[in-house]
């Protein structure tokens, strides 16, 4: 029988934005989650031991099929949500280390099984089609460092 308490658990993750420039135009990797609800950056918890850079590749890989070379840490962004597990509530405490990342090879095709779709969008439309602000003020940032390096 559930208690009514929550617990609170701390989460590390790491993930990117990552960039491919299209007849000069910038294009970046969006993922669609939760049956095409969630339109968002790919990111995934850190392993014991692992560096938030070599985190963040291995999920940007996972979760778009994609292999990139990291460039530059963008932001960290930080938010709570609470999870249903084991019949119990937990609020979830998340910390999240994105990373701007060159497009290397690869295929959205290759995507996960925990990943609806991963498709290549226009940078100014990625920004828009982002379902959390969060995430929105991450690209704003990346668009800036992709403005710079191009």
């Amino acid at each position: 029988m559930a208690s009514g308490r929550i617990t609170t658990r701390n989460e590390v993750s790491a993930g990117g934005v990552v960039y491919r420039l299209e007849s000069g135009t910038p294009e970046v990797c969006l993922i669609a989650t939760g049956g095409h609800k969630a339109w968002q950056l790919p990111k995934g918890l850190i392993e014991p031991g692992e560096r938030a850079e070599d985190a963040a590749l291995r999920e940007v890989e996972e979760e778009t099929g994609l292999r990139a070379e990291l460039l530059a840490r963008l932001e960290r962004i930080e938010y709570w949500y609470v999870w249903q597990e084991d019949g119990e509530r937990t609020r979830i405490h998340k910390l999240v280390y994105f990373f701007l990342m060159r497009y290397v090879a690869g295929s959205t095709d290759d995507h996960d099984d925990e990943v609806d779709e991963a498709r290549w969008v226009p940078l100014p439309e990625a920004i828009e089609m982002l379902s959390f602000e969060n995430e929105r003020r991450v690209m704003r940032i990346a668009a800036e460092a992709i403005a710079r390096a191009s």
